[in-house]
């Protein structure tokens, strides 16, 4: 019985784990897309520029403080 309850921790322990980067890859889809569409399709090159780096860092940076 002891075996059941480590096998349901450990797939807990990786549920998770892939829940959060599921979350971080669609987050970052949707930021990557809307600095495309500030750049190409607002004309607002630099802001579309500055919000993908630093959205990029930003989430890395909350994700790891977060995990």
């Amino acid at each position: 019985m002891a075996e059941a309850t480590d096998d349901y921790r450990a797939h807990q322990e990786t549920y998770t784990a892939f829940n959060k980067l599921v979350t971080f890859t669609v987050l970052w889809i949707v930021l990557l897309l809307v600095s495309m569409a500030l750049g190409l399709v607002g004309g607002l090159h630099i802001l579309g520029l500055l919000l993908g780096v630093g959205g990029s860092i930003a989430l890395l940076i909350g994700f790891a403080v977060l995990s």
